[in-house]
């Protein structure tokens, strides 16, 4: 099985950063792909950002692109988000997932690990 844990949220200014990160057990990391995902009070989670086993192709939702931007390190067996110019909007839970021998990166139901999530909140 595969633990994920995500850190590095926390209260921002809007226009600031934050970088998450998502650490991962296993031994099979390098063959996961792995998404981002955010939920906001009310809302249906929604897809961030995602990126595929080899590290060479990332997804994004147009909502953050170009703001965001998702890596990965196998040696250290975690996954980052960057975020970049921060907007109230961007206000939510944020859960980094993995997944094995799937391209369904931007659905929740493409993937079988999920942590327990980061708080990230952006004032005004």
């Amino acid at each position: 099985q595969v633990q994920l844990i995500e850190s590095g949220g926390g209260l921002v200014q809007a226009g600031g950063s934050l970088r998450l990160s998502c650490a991962a057990s296993g031994h099979t990391f390098s063959s996961y792909a792995f998404g981002w995902f955010r939920q906001a009070p009310g809302k249906e989670r929604e897809f961030v950002a995602a990126i595929d086993w080899s590290g060479s192709n990332t997804f994004y939702a147009d909502s953050v692109k170009g703001r965001f931007t998702i890596s990965r390190d196998n040696a250290k067996n975690t996954v980052y988000l960057q975020m970049n110019s921060l907007r109230y909007e961007d206000t939510a839970g944020y859960y980094c997932a993995a997944v094995r021998d799937s391209t369904w990166y931007s659905q929740v139901s493409g993937y079988d690990y999920w942590g327990q999530g980061t708080q990230v909140t952006v004032s005004s």
